[in-house]
């Protein structure tokens, strides 16, 4: 990356911030991150422009160029917060890894004290927006969506989707970011045997510039990645447990049905050619062995590769 090099000490913290179609809050928010940090901690700033279409990149570039503790990434094309996030993480050099929104909202003085609570022995800490500044038809879907993914998951947190975390380096070494997982984050690293999480209340301002990214289509992506989440934590490494039930219990229930049509057929003559039943019978058994075959399929491809979407990543500063 450039501004670094060998002779620059690694910071104690970095702070990842992904971002899209922010350039109003840039300055501002660098400007309390080192506010926040500045007498408490050596840190490091990692803006990663999310492939913005306004200004975020231009004022990233003066940023970095009037402050080397500010760093830039910035992608070709619009990925996502998880695979920002990640190329964040990637590139942050920091003992603790702080992730914030760019939208002002977050409060980066939150930051001291929850590096404080990784100290006493949390592996993680997510902050807690327990009085939102945000419109009902955001904050009642989150509530709902928070509730379920606590009840599924559990994990003791109100508030998953918070954008201002901190993290002991450990964590997201252990961790790799994609499609939408950043919701589950807490999941994720308590997969890997990170499982002491804490939460901490945090301040919540109104938003200052710009608009909203979040929509009705993050709402019900959010309970499909859910369920992706869950999925790849029980089955990742044994794919055939899941699939290989769900074709065994297929094929024994149409073996049954068709056991029964065929002694019917030899013993009683019956006439097949007009059964619904022998339809709904082959239909069982051609599913269970495709779902075998998926099983086998995934197996070998658990074991032969482990793919990731990278980002096209256009320039860093």
């Amino acid at each position: 990356m450039a501004n670094k090099n060998s002779h620059t000490p690694f910071p104690e913290v970095s702070v990842v911030i992904p971002l899209y179609n922010e350039a109003q809050s840039l300055k501002e928010l660098s400007d309390k991150i080192k506010t926040a940090l500045k007498d408490k901690y050596s840190f490091e700033i990692i803006f990663v422009d999310d492939g913005s279409t306004d200004d975020s990149w231009a004022v990233i570039e003066s940023l970095s160029q009037s402050d080397d503790s500010i760093h830039g990434v910035q992608f070709l094309r619009n990925y996502g917060k998880s695979t920002a996030l990640q190329a964040g993480f990637d590139e942050a050099e920091g003992k603790y890894i702080a992730t914030l929104d760019a939208d002002l909202q977050d409060d980066p003085n939150e930051i001291p004290e929850m590096i404080g609570m990784l100290q006493k022995g949390y592996d993680l800490v997510s902050g807690w927006k327990k009085r939102r500044h945000d419109p009902i038809t955001k904050t009642i879907p989150s509530r709902f969506f928070n509730k379920v993914t606590a009840s599924i998951t559990r994990i003791e947190l109100n508030d998953f989707n918070c954008g201002l975390k901190v993290y002991k380096r450990e964590v997201i070494d252990h961790i790799q970011l994609y499609g939408e997982l950043h919701r589950y984050i807490p999941l994720l690293a308590k997969r890997e045997g990170f499982d002491n999480i804490g939460e901490k209340v945090v301040k919540h301002h109104p938003r200052k510039h710009g608009q909203t990214k979040f929509g009705i289509s993050r709402f019900m992506h959010g309970f499909l990645d859910l369920l992706t989440v869950i999925f790849v934590d029980r089955y990742q490494q044994s794919p055939m447990h899941f699939f290989g039930t769900l074709g065994f219990f297929f094929l024994v229930i149409g073996g049954l049905i068709n056991g029964y049509l065929a002694i019917e057929k030899i013993f009683f003559g019956q006439n097949l050619g007009d059964r619904p039943l022998l339809l709904f019978g082959v239909m069982l058994m051609v599913l269970g062995a495709q779902f075998f075959s998926i099983g086998f399929l995934g197996e070998l491809f658990y074991k032969t590769q482990n793919h990731f979407d990278q980002p096209n990543i256009k320039d860093k500063t």
